[in-house]
């Protein structure tokens, strides 16, 4: 649903590298789960990372590397990569189920937040509610194993 917003444009959609090689493996292992064997799911991940690369010919961020001491503060250091990738394009959120590893008390100081998916979709559908639900209902008519009703 998020992409399909951002396809609306609604936002600006931007990753890192590594987002897309996590967002690879999550997409593998759920793919897995499912039933696939692990070569159906990381070649069926890979086609998907592949697919959103071309759609977002100019979301994925490079040249941040020199912002990553600046991310530093971050709980987590292998989230060091997001925040430098938010701050070389200057974004205003970082829409993220992982909160607790952006805390406000850092991003603050950069004017950027953490939202989380559902948080961030909710206000993006509140900003125009027709043309959301609209956008909404043709990503609906996508899906076709098994096709979702209304």
């Amino acid at each position: 649903m998020l992409l399909s917003l951002a396809e609306a444009a609604f936002f600006r959609v931007r990753w890192s590298g590594q987002v897309l090689d996590e967002t690879e493996r999550a997409i593998a292992g759920m793919l897995y789960k499912r039933g696939n064997t692990i070569e159906e799911a990381q070649e069926k991940a890979a086609h998907q990372i592949q697919q959103m690369r071309a759609a977002f010919e100019d979301a994925e961020v490079v040249d941040f590397e020199h912002l990553l001491p600046v991310a530093s503060d971050l709980a987590d250091a292998n989230d060091a990569h997001v925040l430098a990738a938010a701050l070389k394009t200057q974004a205003a959120a970082i829409v993220t189920d992982n909160l607790k590893d952006f805390p406000a008390h850092i991003l603050n100081s950069f004017n950027i937040e953490a939202r989380s998916f559902d948080d961030f979709i909710a206000d993006t559908i509140a900003l125009d509610t027709g043309r959301a639900v609209s956008t909404i209902r043709r990503m609906r008519e996508r899906f076709k194993r098994p096709e979702l009703t209304l």
